[in-house]
């Protein structure tokens, strides 16, 4: 996974506590990261794309959560970061070589390693469906809501 991921997850937590100033800019968000705000607008652009955030343009646009923080999952953002391609993909290398001169129906069922591959991925997607960013948010140390939004009053001004 690349590291939009955890860009995209730590903007939807910033957003959250932030709610009350929103829309948040992006110069402004990527500030509270120190990252060029056109990098983190990058960053961002798959998930205005799948309804995560909302996008308002303008001097006195930027973004906001576009659901509540209980209805945006760990794998919502990964899926709209990532895609939805899975991770691991069978490309039957066993036909190839020493494979090569057996019969098509010894490989009529996917082999050991795609099965595992396969319930891994699976349970990795329930995992990350069961999470959402508001349980992050409860996860969080009870300072840094306050952080965050003391270092964006104190940047406003």
């Amino acid at each position: 996974m690349g590291e939009g991921v955890e860009w995209g997850l730590h903007c939807c937590m910033v957003l959250a506590w932030l709610d009350d100033h929103a829309p948040i800019a992006t110069a402004r968000l990527a500030e509270i990261f120190e990252l060029p705000p056109e990098y983190l607008k990058k960053r961002l652009q798959p998930l205005v794309r799948e309804g995560i955030l909302d996008s308002t343009p303008g001097a006195r646009g930027g973004y906001r959560l576009a659901r509540t923080p209980e209805r945006i999952t760990l794998m919502d953002v990964v899926a709209a970061v990532e895609g939805r391609t899975e991770a691991f993909r069978c490309t039957e290398i066993r036909r190839r070589g020493a494979g090569a001169s057996r019969a098509g129906s010894d490989f009529a069922k996917p082999c050991g390693i795609a099965k595992a591959m396969g319930r891994a991925e699976l349970a990795w997607r329930r995992e990350l469906e069961a999470q959402t960013v508001a349980d992050l948010l409860a996860g969080t140390p009870a300072n840094a809501s306050k952080y965050t939004r003391s270092f964006y009053e104190r940047v406003a001004t």
